[in-house]
């Protein structure tokens, strides 16, 4: 039998060991492609309202963020996966820039962007300082809570990959086109997985993903005129720029990243414990909850401070990827990181990969955001199905999710409460779950009489 340290296929369902590169490769560069778009959009959106001292941004300073966001990325995946000191969890999450903070982000970088790297900077490092804290708070948060903030994590990113689905940058939202090229994509991924045998199986993202790419060839979705664009702006080999953006300090930007800061720790913890669940079979330790949120924070900090992007944090689409797969090898995904750090050092790479159409895209990621849900469901009934933690299910999904979809709902309140629980109902399902777990009582079974 084949030792983890041994050069081995079989380790490729083991979190140590080795497996061969030729094989490491294209299981790495499936993470890469399921979260490549989501990983550049937030940055994109956010340098096209961004000003730096009175001066808004150029194509050239938003190609080379895009540049410095896939570098942070892999070096925010490598630490996750082989960890600095207590920075880091060792389990095979994947990080990069988070839709979490957007619109916190445009808010800061509207007025100045220095601004927004300023509450990066200070948020991020008290996120990471909470991390290494966890092992006094962390029992407050009970698995029931955590099943709920899991099951909240994969509805609130159902739109997202629905929205990539039907998407592309060549036709209108919803047409024919989009359809069918993403349906395409979808069936090759389940015949794939079906008709494949042994590891090839667990391949099936990326054969799907060939597949639809050359059927969005085809259709005229795919436009190589980028990748030229991005050589004569960047070259064929770029350093990326870092302390480009002095930070600037407001108090109340600060607090408002500090408080989605929180925020995307719940997240961080929830998509943990769901690849610990869902991937490797067993519960999540305090050493991981901590190594993981100081990730999530110091990195962020770094993120901003040093490449002047926005903050980084796990992704749940590889999350998904990881529960369908079940391939949770470090040494695997660290090759994922790897290529992530060569598309920014290498413009042409990273050019390439972002002429993969939405479409197509979401033909792979409606399965493993569903497969999500599916882990927080798995996590809720391994708790007791008593009335206490029935009460804490219902109340806190139907308020979290309910009032994300209802315009106003919460426009008594003052704005920084709105922004944070209207548009994140993740936010909003922790915080009830978390109030009703430590405010009902423990026993609260219906006595039946005889």
């Amino acid at each position: 039998m084949a030792s983890n340290n041994n050069v081995s296929m079989d380790n490729i369902y083991k979190l140590e060991g080795r497996v061969p590169v030729g094989a490491a490769i294209p299981f790495g560069l499936q993470h890469v492609l399921a979260m490549f778009v989501a990983n550049v959009t937030p940055l994109i959106i956010i340098a096209s309202v961004a000003q730096y001292n009175g001066v808004a941004f150029s194509t050239v300073d938003t190609a080379r963020l895009i540049q410095n966001c896939m570098i942070i990325a892999g070096i925010g995946t490598l630490i996750q996966l082989f960890p600095i000191w207590r920075i880091g969890s060792g389990l095979p999450i994947v990080m990069g820039l988070s839709f979490t903070f957007l619109a916190a982000c445009m808010t800061a970088a509207s007025q100045d962007y220095g601004l927004m790297v300023g509450g990066i900077i200070v948020g991020g490092c008290i996120e990471g300082v909470l991390g290494l804290t966890a092992k006094y708070w962390r029992k407050i948060i009970q698995p029931i809570v955590a099943g709920c903030v899991v099951c909240a994590i994969g509805l609130s990113i159902l739109n997202v990959g629905v929205s990539s689905y039907v998407s592309s940058g060549t036709y209108e939202v919803g047409a024919w086109q989009n359809l069918l090229v993403g349906t395409i994509t979808l069936i090759s991924c389940i015949v794939f997985n079906v008709l494949a045998k042994g590891f090839a199986k667990q391949l099936y993202v990326l054969f799907g993903l060939a597949v639809g790419y050359v059927v969005a060839i085809a259709f005229g979705m795919v436009n190589f005129a980028d990748i030229g664009n991005t050589i004569s702006e960047m070259g064929v080999f770029a350093i990326p720029k870092v302390f480009a953006f002095a930070p600037k300090f407001n108090i109340g930007i600060i607090i408002s990243f500090v408080i989605v800061f929180l925020v995307s720790a719940v997240e961080t913890i929830g998509d943990t414990t769901a690849a610990c669940t869902g991937a490797l079979g067993r519960d999540i330790t305090d050493r991981e909850v901590s190594g993981s949120l100081a990730v999530d924070g110091f990195c962020s900090a770094l993120a901003g401070g040093v490449f002047g992007v926005s903050p980084i944090t796990s992704f749940s689409q590889n999350v998904g990827l990881l529960k369908m797969t079940k391939v949770v090898n470090r040494f695997t995904i660290m090759f994922g990181a790897l290529i992530m750090i060569l598309g920014g050092l290498f413009p042409p790479i990273g050019a390439f990969l972002s002429t993969l159409p939405d479409c197509v895209l979401g033909g792979c990621t409606v399965i493993m955001f569903g497969s999500i849900l599916v882990a927080g469901i798995e996590m809720i009934s391994h708790c007791e199905f008593t009335q206490r933690n029935m009460i804490i299910v219902a109340t806190s999904l139907c308020v979290g999710v309910g009032v994300t979809q209802v315009e106003g709902a919460l426009s008594g309140l003052p704005s920084i409460i709105s922004d944070i629980f209207a548009g994140n109902m993740v936010a909003g399902v922790f915080v009830v779950a978390l109030i009703l777990s430590l405010v009902l009582p423990k026993n609260m079974e219906i006595e039946k009489k005889d």
